[in-house]
């Protein structure tokens, strides 16, 4: 049997408009709080239609050096259109953009995780040095 991680796929967000973007400091102070911003569709803008839509974005954080990853937030965006009428005829629509406060006490990797309804799951990751 597969696991799902193997099922995760990985690009450059500059030439794949399904990877989660993760905007924070490269270095932080220990303990202080800082914003993480997560998008799906920075560089290459992701249709976010009925039919076609990122569902929701997750964050992790691995310490470096540690063996278990914590999750930081989990965003779910859920208006895309969808109506009585038929698709794309609602009256809402969202963009997978997110931001949380975080704080760290050891440095380590960010990790983004999303999902669109056709295409799957995508993964990237950014580490946060500790200065």
């Amino acid at each position: 049997m597969k696991r799902l991680g193997e099922f995760f796929q990985t690009a450059d967000w500059k030439a794949e408009k399904h990877v989660p973007v993760i905007e924070c400091p490269d270095s932080v102070n220990s303990g202080e709080k800082f914003e993480v911003k997560v998008s799906v569709g920075k560089e290459i803008p992701h249709p976010n239609t009925t039919e076609h839509h990122i569902r929701w974005i997750q964050l992790f954080f691995q310490p470096e050096g540690e063996q278990h990853s914590y999750q930081l937030a989990n965003f779910e965006f859920t208006g895309h259109g969808e109506s009585v009428q038929g698709a794309n005829q609602g009256p809402t629509y969202v963009e997978p953009v997110a931001s949380t406060m975080a704080m760290l006490k050891k440095p380590g990797t960010i990790y983004g995780l999303s999902f669109c309804n056709i295409h799957g799951l995508w993964e990237n990751g950014r580490e946060v040095k500790i200065g």
